[in-house]
């Protein structure tokens, strides 16, 4: 079975509604097209909106605009806006009445036949009808426009908490590299009288702490959430506006009196009486007086909440580009504190390396002052004649002789030749890195 497929579009721009036949598996962008031809407005300009304020998806073919399960000639609503435009001149000039029912406004006094009254009033009633429905499609576009706006803030809320969540882990990591450097430039500073200094790391860490100071501009997001908070507090204001509500109670009430009218009309006998129109014009006049107030109204509402919408749009990137700045001083900071840290760890190692070298010589320094000196002992003064030098040399242990003594001693030596020679290259790196 063929169902037949109509979408209407409610021209926001213009209050006017244009209707499509759509094809089988048509694209939206085929749509668009044909809407563009109608309407004027590009396609690159068109925001198409359901009732719930979502914006039609250009990968979903054009048969989204219907409701799933809804099929026949009349199907739904879709509201059209103009993306160029955020102030909409309103009022619209109200639907044009009919011949018969301009004939009894232009002279309501005119007497007419009970059975011709009852058609033009009829007539009537359906125009006053007319102008009361026109006035809730349109304030359902409003509506969209409303909801879709609530999306966009709901997005931008959390665009906005994601950048402030940024810039708040941002400042506590800086705040820990400057208290980090500060600590190791002073430590650094203690030891150098004794230990080891190199001018090349200690101005790559001035740097450091200069270009963490800069990094720190990235942190600044007050011009953004104080922008943030000045629409959000617009929006609320928005939504508790009476514009923001239905209002249409004045005109509900006149399309029940037209009715009450008619009704009592039809009550007459088709006699060959006459009656002329006066009360039927005046509720079509105070209808048409109503709908120009409630449209101005809704109007001015809908163009406030457009440029709210298009100040969300235009900050939008901004704060993309703030956060991008946010966790590219991040990573800066982040590889900073690794690189000084490993500096931090290189400093370390020469220092325990020179440490265990000084400790390697003075213990052979040590073993070879105290065996000559016990050894080869002069005669003393008192007459005793001193031990034979060999004597109080220790004998050999475990088969232990004078050679294996020798060469361990030649064996201590070379190690602490190596030793010195590496820390040179040690240091020497460091002044080049």
């Amino acid at each position: 079975v063929l169902f037949v497929q109509i979408v209407h579009i409610l021209n926001m721009t213009s209050a006017k509604i244009v209707s499509f036949l759509l094809h089988p598996e048509e694209s939206l962008h085929s749509l668009q097209n044909r809407i563009e031809f109608e309407t004027g407005i590009s396609t690159g300009n068109q925001e198409l909106l359901l009732e719930t304020g979502i914006c039609l998806d250009p990968r979903k073919p054009a048969s989204q605009c219907v409701i799933d399960g809804v099929r026949g000639w009349d199907s739904y609503m879709v509201y059209l806006f103009d993306k160029s435009k955020t102030v909409y001149d309103g009022p619209f000039a109200s639907r044009s009445l009919s011949d018969c029912v301009n004939y009894i406004v232009q002279d309501s006094k005119i007497q007419l036949p009970i059975p011709q009254l009852r058609k033009v009033w009829a007539e009537a009633v359906h125009y006053v009808i007319g102008l009361k429905e026109d006035y809730s499609r349109l304030f359902q576009g409003q509506r969209a426009a409303m909801l879709s706006l609530l999306r966009y803030n709901a997005n931008l809320i959390k665009m906005k908490n994601n950048m402030v969540s940024a810039s708040q882990q941002l400042k506590a990591k800086l705040e820990f590299f400057h208290q980090s450097i500060r600590l190791d430039l002073e430590r650094y500073s203690d030891q150098m009288a004794y230990g080891i200094s190199s001018e090349k790391m200690l101005k790559a860490w001035k740097e450091m702490e200069e270009k963490a100071s800069q990094c720190a501009q990235a942190e600044d997001i007050g011009y953004l959430d104080e922008q943030i908070m000045a629409l959000h507090t617009e929006i609320v204001e928005l939504q508790k506006s009476p514009y923001a509500r239905r209002q249409g109670e004045v005109m509900e009430s006149l399309e029940q009196r037209a009715i009450d009218l008619y009704k009592q009309l039809k009550t007459r006998p088709p006699d060959h009486a006459y009656s002329d129109s006066t009360d039927m014009v005046k509720i079509i006049v105070q209808t048409v007086q109503s709908q120009d107030r409630v449209l101005k109204e809704l109007f001015g509402h809908l163009s406030k909440l457009l440029g709210c919408k298009q100040k969300i749009i235009d900050l939008l990137p901004e704060i993309e580009v703030a956060l991008n700045n946010i966790k590219e001083a991040d990573n800066s900071v982040m590889q900073m504190q690794g690189k000084r840290q490993r500096e931090i760890w290189h400093l370390l190692k020469i220092a325990c390396t020179q440490s265990s070298s000084r400790s390697l010589v003075s213990s052979s320094l040590e073993g070879t002052a105290s065996t000559p000196a016990a050894t080869w002992l002069p005669q003393g003064s008192s007459g005793n004649a001193a031990p034979h030098p060999l004597s109080l040399l220790a004998a050999p242990e475990d088969g232990e002789s004078f050679a294996d003594v020798i060469r361990e001693n030649v064996n201590y030596l070379e190690l602490f030749s190596s030793i010195l020679q590496e820390v040179r290259q040690e240091q020497n790196s460091m002044m080049v890195s």
